[in-house]
């Protein structure tokens, strides 16, 4: 690509087909269907995680070594790393919980971490970058006021991820504005900010402004999370297992 952007292409492209792969398989797997099963060594399970984990040093380093040599080999490399991070991600629940949950609901968080995943690939692939560093043109901006707007957009997004609004703060990144709207408007119930300026048990608790902030979540955000999981479950399958510390995984 005459953009130089064709070892993130790769990696785009890798990242949601070593996805997809993975959940049919693992899907495959939990329905025990024909040859399908689990990585074992005696009586340890092998999660995908380690071979994601191989693969991403393989790819990164790789790619280090022949950035400056070869295109081609350095897209190669971007694919690998690409299928890495898409294994990692997959069980990224599983590092965040210390505990196998993947077919729990808190395994819907690794769903979230590669959606986030490939969408902010592909606003890099647009040519978009995160908190306005560039000048359309791709010169990088060198002024204070370039600096000075880098910084308010970072407090932006920090404000707007502590409100709870993930998705907001995730691309808001890209598209500065939805930072300010994420940042001015009134935090999710259960977010940090919530729990520091008005929910019960902050300094200053106020009923009325989290009692505004439970309805928002009723009326809005709850379809949305409905419409959200519906999709995920299509993609990944449903998380409805009980604890896998009561059950053998997948």
């Amino acid at each position: 690509m005459e953009t130089g952007r064709l070892p993130l292409f790769c990696f785009f492209v890798a990242l949601i087909v070593a996805f997809v792969f993975t959940r049919i398989n693992v899907r495959l797997i939990r329905a025990k269907i024909g040859w399908f099963g689990n990585v074992s060594v005696g009586d340890m399970h092998i999660h995908h995680v380690v071979f994601g984990v191989v693969l991403t040093m393989l790819g990164g380093v790789s790619g280090l070594l022949v950035s400056g040599v070869s295109q081609g080999w350095y897209a190669l490399t971007a694919a690998v790393f690409g299928v890495g991070a898409a294994l990692i991600l997959d069980e990224f629940a599983l590092i965040l919980h210390l505990h196998d949950v993947y077919w729990e609901e808190e395994g819907r968080t690794s769903v979230d971490a590669v959606f986030i995943a490939i969408a902010v690939t592909g606003l890099l692939l647009l040519g978009l970058r995160p908190l306005g560093w560039e000048r359309p043109d791709g010169t990088p901006q060198g002024t204070w006021l370039a600096v000075g707007f880098l910084v308010l957009n970072l407090m932006l997004a920090v404000v707007t991820l502590l409100k709870g609004k993930i998705w907001t703060g995730m691309v808001g990144l890209f598209v500065p504005l939805l930072l300010i709207v994420g940042a001015l408007r009134l935090a999710r119930p259960g977010s940090p900010w919530a729990h520091w300026f008005f929910a019960p048990g902050s300094r200053r608790p106020r009923p009325w402004k989290l009692a505004r902030a439970q309805r928002r979540e009723e009326r809005w955000r709850r379809p949305a999370i409905k419409v959200k999981i519906a999709f995920q479950e299509f993609v990944s399958g449903r998380h409805d297992l009980p604890s896998s510390r009561l059950r053998p995984r997948r």
